[in-house]
């Protein structure tokens, strides 16, 4: 995918056709419940090498929020009555809550960050583009759009290329290459060209690299909301949190059996090689 080509060799026949297009895949987890000490690879049940070559990874959990839970419920309602389905009918329209001027909203803009932006404000009316008319734009700008990045655009990108290059550097994290880098640049590409725009400013690098850090953080957060680094994001391996619980279990029955509730540091080493376990500090545990 991230190439846009595929290669064939078959019946005497090689070559390498133009595969430009976008794969948006959506899967439910094994047993129908996702599990945080787990890793994404574990929960999809897919396999590390094809994960690994979507751009973006984001997880949907359901989670209660109050306004997402009367958005909803109004539009199963709406499809069931069959009456219109209006974009702000799960809004509030409080007085507290009204639109702002549009000078306001430009200026708060420029501060705000891009999820904030692209949240439907209580109250917000919005105008939805045409099926048909949205299809024409999308084919007008990958046809005639072709953007490039400007310097301050590609300073932007490289720091922070750099900066989880350093942030992931151990043995078990998810590995960092240059093909984060390039889902940097189609990602910023696809940003100026959605605005039919043939310079990639340093804002559109902002938004970007603002969506890679909330996938990252998403899929590095483990079960008890923690954000734990040391585990690989396609790997095999569980979060440190859920270990250190197996470890502690097994020191506790091992402790029942024996009558002994004292351990060193070599029979800890011991009963952690043996689980599969890897510490390198006991003093941390």
């Amino acid at each position: 995918m991230e190439q846009q080509s595929i290669s064939i060799a078959k019946g005497g026949l090689v070559c390498s056709l133009p595969a430009r297009t976008s794969v948006i895949a959506a899967a439910n987890p094994a047993g129908g419940h996702y599990n945080k000490a787990k890793t994404v690879s574990e929960n999809l049940k897919i396999n590390s090498a094809l994960l690994s070559r979507f751009d973006l990874i984001f997880i949907l959990l359901d989670r209660p929020d109050a306004e997402m839970d009367r958005f909803l419920s109004e539009h199963v309602m709406a499809l069931h009555s069959g009456s219109k389905i209006t974009p702000g009918s799960a809004t509030t329209s409080n007085s507290q809550y009204s639109r702002q001027a549009a000078g306001d909203s430009e200026s708060e803009a420029n501060t705000s960050s891009f999820k904030e932006q692209l949240l439907v404000q209580p109250g917000e009316s919005i105008d939805p583009i045409p099926a048909g008319l949205l299809r024409k734009y999308v084919a007008y700008a990958r046809k005639y759009v072709h953007p490039r990045l400007s310097p301050e655009a590609t300073q932007k990108l490289k720091e922070f290329y750099l900066e989880l290059r350093r942030s992931h550097r151990a043995i078990d994290s998810t590995p960092i290459t240059t093909r984060q880098l390039e889902a940097l640049v189609r990602l910023a590409e696809a940003r100026a060209r959605a605005e039919l725009r043939v310079l990639v400013t340093e804002d559109d690098a902002n938004n970007v690299i603002e969506i890679m850090r909330y996938s990252l953080f998403q899929t590095y957060e483990d079960e008890d909301g923690v954000m734990d680094f040391d585990r690989s994001q396609m790997g095999t391996g569980v979060s440190n949190t859920s270990e250190l619980k197996r470890f502690v279990a097994k020191l506790h029955r091992i402790s029942e059996e024996t009558y002994n509730n004292m351990f060193t540091f070599s029979m800890m080493h011991t009963i952690a090689n043996e689980m599969g376990l890897r510490f390198t500090n006991f003093n941390d545990v």
